[in-house]
């Protein structure tokens, strides 16, 4: 079975290429999750943008990265308003997908979820938190996040 892969799927290949797989892999796995889609014309044309939106996503080099870096690190206060408890427990947890949204609010720039590493691998209490963004193999930027009650 020929599809393309919409996402990076280990030992396969990355978003945008073409594979070949067997029919129940791909029948029972890779289309149900939304990973692949099949290999049409008109899906070859969908390569192109996926592609384009993977390459507007990642960092630009390691002078891009630390620009990043300079600019996340320089940030004087990160603080995400949640939903809690009377005791300051969390209504659910903090995900990456908040923080990189709080990094957005706070003047910061936009950064890819899947970089933000979290304590613990999730906060499910108010305080301050150190949070590390990967933005490039050789660059990681830390920045303390305030989950306070909103």
């Amino acid at each position: 079975m020929k599809l393309i892969l919409t996402a990076a799927v280990e030992n396969l290949g990355e978003a945008g290429d073409s594979v070949e797989v067997k029919d129940g892999y791909g029948r029972n796995y890779l289309l149900p999750r939304g990973l692949a889609i099949k290999a049409t014309r008109g899906a070859e044309k969908q390569v192109e943008d996926i592609r384009r939106v993977q390459a507007a996503r990642e960092v630009r080099g390691l002078e891009h990265a630390n620009e990043l870096k300079q600019a996340i690190e320089g940030l004087a206060e990160v603080s995400l308003g949640v939903k809690t408890h009377d005791s300051g427990k969390l209504f659910g947890s903090v995900t990456a997908a908040d923080v990189a949204s709080a990094i957005r609010s706070a003047g910061g720039p936009a950064v890819d979820k899947r970089n933000v590493e979290l304590p613990k691998g999730h906060i499910k209490a108010t305080g301050n938190y150190p949070v590390v963004v990967n933005l490039h193999p050789d660059v990681r930027a830390t920045v303390e996040l305030a989950v306070v009650a909103g």
